[in-house]
């Protein structure tokens, strides 16, 4: 594999001369090396904001006609799409989901360019209305500097969302992604320098936490886009509300899925294991909370346990595997403590629940089972708290009333799922229901036009849609006078009178 760590036309900010850190990329599934990368920090992000700025100042981005920005952007999207199945991969080797999700996931990354390049070129300014001899209309101007934080998950369709939109506006882009996962961006970097984009509007700067803080608090980024944890989104609304930057977070949940006893158990268990067991339950989103109506709650568990049960864990790269593994070691003795707390809670482990036997080729890998814990209440630690790991508690309800209170009862509101077959009762829960997002009969679908983002500690703003296109922007009022008489102000009471 190529050094992507030097790529320089909108590519990674080159490392300073002299004694560098380095990090190693593992591939989670098999624990091993797969690329080494600078450690870079707040020196690397200075110098790739003074390049951005540079670039949006004088380069020829931001002021490039809409028309041409927009024909760029659906160059970009052509050759992500020519570029897909080695993307697919890629991404797949760096952060161990099976191939047959990236193919899912990449294969729509043109889609928010296309789009974006559509919003851009359909683009209207607001004429308003004005007393007297006036035409008062409205400007979209550029922000600036735009900083991304992506996380290791979702690592380029998250940022292929904000960048996007922050590129049809004509700003330029400082990229931090996860220091787990960095190699699609550095890949898509290079596609896109590739279609035309000049040089300094996208530049990656590859690193950890010292390097997330410094552009996050840079003084010279207009907006920050991250996706990550509640800690990390605090973090950042308090640096750029300090400067009076704009920020979008979207942080973490703990998504509930009602389960009502109108539905077929088997049906909604096999529906619904998709939120939870996905990315191996390696999702902001993720079914973690699994709310069943009492009458069918037995059934349910065992259905949804079988599912589990099923689920073939094995090599990302062999398209019949169906479940990888998690990102780290680190992130396994993480859930692996959360379910061993539910136990001693006092839930029950109705599947999984260990590390899996693998072949010896995977044995290093970061592996674990799909995991149900069932009997769980709403005071156990693996109801309240976000897990990030293949795991689902279940929890029985009574009513709606008390479903419906069950699951705005946390502190996250990301997203939520409702399954019934009561159309009304669709309708009528999921408008009570405090989450940015809720799904019915259904889980995670997205599209490039359908806002994506939390309330209370799951972040605030959105990404997609024209919520975030309208975002990467500010709003200029030009006021024009269009009579013929000059305007004296002192010596002219009938003009104080019309002012």
């Amino acid at each position: 594999m190529t050094d992507t760590a030097t790529t320089s036309p909108a590519g990674a900010a080159s490392a300073p001369t002299g004694e560098t850190a380095t990090r190693e990329i593992i591939n989670p599934a098999t624990g091993q090396v797969i690329e080494i990368l600078p450690e870079q920090g707040a020196a690397e992000v200075d110098a790739a904001v003074r390049s951005a700025l540079a670039a949006f100042e004088s380069g020829p981005w931001a002021t490039m006609v809409r028309s041409e920005r927009a024909r760029l952007l659906l160059r970009c999207a052509d050759a992500i799409e020519a570029a897909s199945e080695d993307l697919f991969r890629l991404e797949t080797v760096n952060n161990g989901r099976p191939v047959t999700e990236t193919r899912a996931q990449l294969s729509r990354v043109p889609e928010w360019f296309r789009y974006n390049a559509g919003l851009l070129s359909a683009q209207r300014n607001a004429v308003l209305p004005s007393d007297g001899p006036y035409l008062t209309y409205q400007e979209r101007t550029p922000l600036g500097v735009c900083g991304i934080i992506t996380p290791f998950n979702h690592p380029m369709l998250i940022l292929a969302r904000s960048l996007s939109a922050a590129l049809a506006n004509g700003n330029t882009v400082v990229v931090k992604p996860s220091e787990l996962t960095p190699l699609t961006t550095l890949a898509l970097v290079r596609i896109l320098a590739d279609a035309g984009v000049p040089d300094g509007v996208v530049t990656v700067v590859t690193g950890g936490r010292e390097a997330g803080i410094r552009l996050t608090n840079h003084p010279d980024v207009a907006k920050i886009t991250l996706t990550g944890g509640t800690e990390a989104g605090r973090a950042a609304a308090m640096a750029t509300a300090s400067r009076f930057a704009r920020v979008t977070a979207e942080l973490g949940g703990k998504t509930p899925v009602l389960v009502f006893d109108d539905v077929d158990p088997v049906v909604a268990a096999e529906g619904a294991a998709f939120s939870a067991f996905v990315a191996a339950g390696q999702s902001c989103v993720a079914g973690s909370r699994f709310l069943v109506q009492r009458g069918i709650y037995d059934a349910f568990v065992a259905a949804l346990s079988a599912r589990a049960s099923a689920i073939r864990i094995g090599d990302p790269a062999d398209p019949s595997t169906q479940m990888g593994p998690l990102i780290s070691e680190v992130q396994r003795g993480k859930v692996t403590a959360l379910i061993a707390t539910g136990i001693d809670e006092g839930a029950r482990v109705a599947a999984g629940g260990s590390v899996p036997d693998l072949t010896a080729d995977l044995q290093h890998g970061y592996f674990l089972q799909p995991t149900v814990l069932a009997d769980a209440t709403m005071e156990m630690t693996v109801a309240q708290q976000e897990i990030f790991g293949p795991v689902a508690a279940v929890i029985p309800f009574d009513d709606e009333a008390e479903a419906i209170s069950m699951a705005n009862n946390n502190r996250y509101g990301l997203g939520a799922g409702v399954w019934t077959r009561d159309i009304a009762r669709g309708h009528r829960v999921a408008s009570r229901i405090v989450a940015g997002m809720v799904w019915v009969n259904d889980h995670h679908r997205l599209e490039p036009s359908l806002p994506w983002g939390g309330v209370k500690e799951s972040g605030t703003g959105k990404d997609a849609g024209t919520e975030s296109f309208d975002d990467f922007s500010w709003i200029k009022t030009v006021v024009v006078r269009t009579a013929d008489d000059h305007v004296d102000w002192y010596g002219d009471t009938e003009q104080q009178r019309l002012n």
